[in-house]
């Protein structure tokens, strides 16, 4: 072979290296319940992780044989799933989550039974061959009107939160299943959702040391094997970058201040606020350069996005914008990552036992003197009325409240439960007979105009009116009679067992 020949094949063969490595760091998701050829291919070729959400799932069996020819494909590779134990829920997508959510679970304030939770999420996602869960959210709930967070928190005291997100991972990560803590440096200060645009928050540094970086530090202190990424601005860190790409919080604020030293996750990047602007395989380079491991990509990838990715995070070193050395850190961390997950589920504690006192739940929830009024009076309702909204893309289109459970247990023939009245922005009206008792139930009532209105007028008109919020209330509560804290499929039982049962067979 002549000296050029050979000098071509060896940056031919650095290249293909570097390719892998690129590859190693990538967790991309896909269409269908059944693993794709082009996927199972870049399995066998080293592809870091898969990402699953609701629509990859049709039942149990179904997931675990699909993980399983992922692992086969793959045996070390990372199968990661958004499984938080509330409203926003994977394996139960289809009818709505037993779980009561974090926020009910802060209020509770059981740091042992967050544990159990924690374990138990994990005993699920061991039996169906998932190693990573991307929960707990780490986030302090400081805004109500929050459209992304809210009832993901565990509350809005960073202490509080702390100690619960402490004892999730210390359950979860004790059973085997690593948690991927979330959003770092913390989501819980906007008024935006970042699947749709880039949140600004107006915080000082001293804010976030002693509010966002808090529940952060407990997970890291707990175990947390990963903690990802938020695609939030935080001028008074970096005026310029948000999280994902800005070295000033992932190498600053995660790795020196608060000594992470394990993966540091992306969230998505087909999220608006990490690649509206620039597209996904830029935002990739930057994520990589500012200190993520692995990259989640978004939920409908393909093989062809992922060759983007890799052309671009290849020139970006060839042209000297990246240095391989950080890709090769990144690539490291994540196959230290890969080896712990296969170990660990092999002996992963499978325990599963979602169930709660509903008693017990319901002593979580809000309530207010027309609540007791309504509840004392043994008022019925006449009409129940349904306030749909936009969900956020997190909490997708899940079964939720008392709907989901009466999915599963319907209402007796002739009850206002067995046929509720849904009112939206698009429907704003409902015609309910004068005087008639209505139950109103929704998420975040008081950000929606329509369900204010609504509400209004029939108070207004003086018939009893219970109304029934399952997202994070407003402080007040004026639109908030009853507050859940949450909207997963047990507490909408538990809102039909303190109603006593109301219209169910």
């Amino acid at each position: 072979m002549s000296g050029r020949h050979a000098v071509e094949s060896e940056q031919s063969t650095d290249l293909e290296s570097l390719r892998r490595l690129v590859a190693s760091t990538l967790m991309p998701g896909f269409v269908g319940t059944e693993l794709p050829e082009w996927l199972a291919d870049r399995l066998r070729a080293g592809l870091g992780g898969v990402c699953l959400f609701g629509m990859n799932i049709a039942s149990r069996e179904q997931l675990r044989t699909l993980t399983d020819d992922m692992r086969a494909a793959n045996p070390s590779v990372v199968i990661a799933i958004d499984e938080e134990g509330g409203d926003v829920t994977r394996l139960y997508y289809d009818q709505g989550s037993p779980y009561p959510g974090p926020a009910v679970l802060g209020r509770i304030d059981d740091l042992a039974l967050t544990e159990r939770v924690g374990a138990t999420v994990a005993g699920e996602l061991a039996a169906v061959g998932c190693t990573l869960n991307f929960a707990p959210d780490a986030d302090v709930n400081s805004n109500p009107d929050n459209p992304v967070i809210g009832t993901r928190s565990f509350g809005s005291d960073p202490q509080a939160v702390a100690r619960h997100v402490g004892a999730w991972v210390r359950g979860h990560e004790g059973a085997g299943i690593a948690v991927s803590a979330k959003h770092f440096p913390g989501h819980g200060d906007t008024a935006t959702d970042s699947h749709l645009d880039l949140p600004v928050i107006d915080a000082s540094l001293e804010t976030l040391r002693d509010r966002e970086l808090v529940p952060f530090r407990a997970a890291i202190d707990a175990g947390a094997r990963t903690i990802m990424t938020s695609h939030i601005l935080i001028p008074a860190v970096d005026p310029d970058f948000p999280a994902t790409h800005s070295r000033r919080i992932l190498q600053g604020l995660l790795r020196d201040e608060l000594d992470f030293t394990g993966v540091i996750v992306s969230d998505a990047l087909d999220m608006k606020g990490a690649s509206g602007v620039h597209g996904i395989p830029e935002a990739a380079v930057r994520a990589i350069d500012a200190g993520c491991d692995l990259l989640c990509i978004g939920t409908e990838n393909t093989d062809a996005q992922l060759r983007d990715i890799e052309d671009a995070v290849l020139a970006a070193i060839e042209s000297g914008r990246l240095d391989a050395r950080r890709l090769r850190e990144a690539a490291e961390r994540v196959d230290a990552l890969r080896s712990s997950t296969s170990r660990a589920l092999e002996s992963a504690s499978v325990s599963i036992d979602p169930s709660f006192d509903l008693d017990l739940v319901i002593s979580a929830f809000d309530l207010s003197a027309a609540a007791h009024a309504w509840l004392d009076g043994g008022v019925r309702a006449a009409a129940v009325v349904r306030v749909d909204t936009v969900a956020n893309i997190a909490v997708g289109v899940a079964p939720w409240g008392p709907f989901a459970a009466l999915a599963q247990h319907p209402a007796a023939e002739g009850s206002a439960w067995s046929a509720p009245i849904a009112l939206s922005a698009g429907a704003p009206n409902a015609s309910i007979a004068a005087g008639a008792p209505v139950i109103v139930v929704g998420k975040d009532i008081h950000r929606h105009a329509f369900a204010r209105s609504a509400v209004d007028g029939w108070r207004a008109d003086g018939r009893p009116v219970l109304v029934v919020d399952m997202g994070w209330p407003s402080d007040d509560r004026r639109y908030a009679d009853v507050a859940t804290f949450g909207a997963s499929r047990l507490l909408g039982e538990a809102v039909l067992a303190m109603l006593d049962g109301e219209g169910q067979q």
